[in-house]
């Protein structure tokens, strides 16, 4: 199957099969391997600002079925975090020792951030981890979520839930690649504004990670 194929396949009633088969596909071709700032950067290492081993992290990329087509699940954080306040990000966070694995730790957070039972997601894969500059290793958890009911964002870490189309996302005319000043160099960067929505950074790598699991 090309790329446009699939492209068209995913926004068909069945996309949660061709996603599914997809993200197999890439485990077992061994498509799947580490990605992260760096990647952009090559003079940028893994784990940039961050000594010693990277802290394990998962995250849910929640994908549900509307009238228009799939759309991916995303929150705004609050703007008074210690870390990435107000940017867009997936539901997720630290893999606690609790967990048994990355998906069980990114359908916790998601219950804990936005309220959506692990009852109602169904996971479809992972993709690569993703290493930031900031010393995370995340694991992108692929899920379609069934009969969600509405969104209830946690105050203390969630100012709003919003949706995307998936076709918006997994175009690739609307990954900008940009560029900042930082400690002296100059940095590379995803970016995909969508309305008033600034999904850039950590985020938008992830999805463009997505993109290239799947589309490839």
């Amino acid at each position: 199957m090309t790329s446009m194929q699939t492209g068209r396949a995913i926004l068909d009633e069945d996309w949660t099969d061709i996603l599914r088969d997809r993200l197999a596909v890439a485990e077992r071709e061994k498509r799947r391997l580490e990605t992260g700032d760096h990647v952009l950067n090559p003079d940028l290492p893994p784990y940039a600002r961050w000594e010693g081993p990277p802290r394990d992290a998962a995250v849910l990329i929640g994908i549900l079925q509307r009238g228009e087509g799939p759309s991916v699940v995303l929150t705004q954080r609050t703007g008074h975090l210690k870390s990435h306040a107000g940017q867009v990000a997936f539901p997720g966070g630290k893999i606690d020792p609790t967990d048994n694995g990355p998906v069980e730790a990114a359908l916790r957070e998601a219950d804990e951030e936005i309220g959506l039972s692990p009852s109602q997601v169904e996971p479809l894969g992972n993709l690569a981890p993703y290493l930031t500059g900031s010393g995370y290793r995340v694991v992108p958890v692929i899920g379609a979520i069934r009969d969600a009911e509405p969104f209830h964002p946690n105050p203390d870490e969630v100012e709003d839930v919003f949706e995307v189309p998936l076709n918006f996302l997994m175009d690739p005319a609307n990954h900008q690649k940009l560029s900042r000043e930082w400690q002296g160099k100059r940095r590379y960067f995803y970016a995909m504004p969508f309305g008033e929505r600034y999904i850039w950074g950590v985020t938008a790598g992830i999805i463009r990670s997505f993109y290239e699991t799947v589309y490839s």
